[in-house]
């Protein structure tokens, strides 16, 4: 029998403090998520307070005094941060106020443009509610059947099978049925792709016609572009195929798509690219963040020397954790502003001259020029937005991975892709591109990819291969 007893092991183990997890925390949240941190802590320590219009957050830029001087020294130096914020908020002010104001133009014209979107639900129930229907039991199979479309227009069942489920007479639901597709948009309703384009050939009078033909018989031959199949079986020649294709490739194959569900999502970039004597600067966007200051009421509880010991260490912990918060943004706001610098330093070219001029980008060198660790990048820019000429992207846009140009400098993997992306436009439709020509054409430039690579990319652009994409 093994002998039981007590053992004693020694491990390491790291253990993160709550001041660190704070830190953390904040560095990582996004803006609103950050409002929200601020919020709780303004509601659970009484200390902190929302700092008057005419200071700004971004003037706190305290270092921590030891937490074991005294008193007086603690509130000279809350005097100082007060005194500081002012100074530096009136210098900045002059530099932000016309920005500021075109900001608040744009904002208030956004918020005027937010409206509730109209349903598909909603549209074809006003229809219905017009329409003259004689039968109020066809009328009401019509709403049931508008209950049922998805988010294409179309029915999310076989009108047999709704009829057998629902003991409707099929020729009632057939009747509906008809009633619902003639209303706007055309071809809502349907039981799938080949009904919703028929339905929108005959609206247009082409029943019968030889796109009618093709999409009645030939729909697969058709989706996979093998027109002299087509062609060969209707008996015509592949150039009136070719037409057909082109005029069915106008029609709408998801007809209730204008009516999809908008969030009006918007974002709100934490840094804004500005040009500064022909130079690219970072300005940080501190409007969105709240901005706090330590209340003059508790420094002057602290400063009486009649006030309780325990209402003194209460207040001074108080007023420390204060100090910390306040702290741990500006470093994120600093944070923030150190890498985005870096990252317009790395992306000259892409300001200047656009997307096509992206380079490779890795964080462990922008953290080697920060200072900082390679994770603290990645949590300074999760869910963080920079606001430059070509548009507003996450800041992790600007990370990515890449090849060698002949000229030995780095191209990002958006950069080849673009180049992919204009080259296949500007092909002659009748003889598009193979990967093998994209790789060749490519190398040409000085770009070198394999033709794997090639594939890879295209099928990431949505681009369909070569004998999908021929014309005739």
């Amino acid at each position: 029998m093994a002998s039981q007893g007590l053992q004693q092991l020694q491990t390491q183990k790291l253990a993160i403090g709550p001041q660190m997890q704070q830190s953390l925390q904040i560095l990582q949240a996004p803006t609103l998520e950050l409002r929200q941190i601020i919020q709780q802590e303004i509601e659970v320590n009484p200390v902190l307070e929302l700092e008057a219009p005419e200071t700004s957050l971004e003037d706190a830029v305290p270092d921590d005094p030891d937490d074991r001087s005294g008193d007086a020294d603690d509130l000279d130096h809350l005097t100082q941060m007060d005194e500081e914020w002012r100074e530096y908020w009136q210098q900045s002010r002059q530099q932000t106020m016309s920005r500021r104001s075109d900001d608040q133009e744009r904002w208030q014209f956004l918020m005027d443009s937010i409206v509730v979107p109209t349903t598909l639900q909603e549209h074809l129930l006003s229809q219905l509610h017009t329409a003259d229907v004689k039968n109020p039991r066809v009328a009401a199979h019509v709403e049931y059947l508008i209950g049922n479309l998805d988010d294409r227009g179309f029915l999310n069942a076989k009108i047999d099978d709704i009829s057998l489920q629902q003991g409707i007479p099929i020729d009632e639901l057939r009747a509906a049925k008809r009633l619902l597709q003639g209303f706007d948009p055309v071809g809502v309703g349907s039981e799938d792709l080949r009904e919703c384009l028929m339905v929108q050939l005959e609206r247009l009078g082409k029943r019968g016609s030889l796109p009618w033909r093709v999409l009645e018989q030939h729909l697969d031959d058709l989706a996979n572009k093998r027109f002299p199949v087509i062609a060969r079986k209707l008996g015509v020649p592949l150039e009136q195929i070719a037409r057909a294709a082109d005029f069915i490739s106008t029609l709408d194959p998801r007809p209730a798509q204008r009516f999809a569900v908008s969030s009006n999502n918007y974002v709100t970039p934490d840094v804004v690219v500005e040009r500064h004597n022909g130079s690219w600067v970072a300005v940080m966007t501190n409007d969105d963040l709240p901005q706090l200051r330590i209340s003059n009421t508790y420094k002057d509880l602290l400063a009486q020397p009649g006030s309780n010991g325990e209402v003194r260490d209460y207040v001074r912990d108080k007023i420390r954790g204060g100090k910390f918060l306040i702290r741990c943004i500006h470093q994120r706001q600093q944070t923030i502003h150190k890498i985005a610098t870096e990252i317009l330093r790395h992306q000259r070219d892409f300001l200047e001259k656009g997307l096509g001029h992206l380079k490779s980008l890795n964080m462990a060198t922008v953290a080697a020029d920060v200072g900082v660790h390679e994770t603290t990048v990645s949590r300074a820019i999760a869910g963080k937005y920079i606001a430059t000429p070509h548009g507003v992207y996450e800041l992790k846009y600007f990370f990515t991975h890449g090849v060698k140009t002949d000229s030995g400098e780095d191209m990002s993997n958006t950069s080849v892709k673009n180049a992919i992306s204009e080259l296949v436009k500007a092909e002659a439709k009748n003889k598009p591109l193979s990967d093998d020509k994209l790789a060749k054409l490519l190398d040409k430039q000085g770009i070198k990819v394999a033709r794997r690579t090639i594939a890879k990319y295209r099928e990431a652009l949505g681009i369909l291969p070569s004998h999908l994409r021929k014309t005739f």
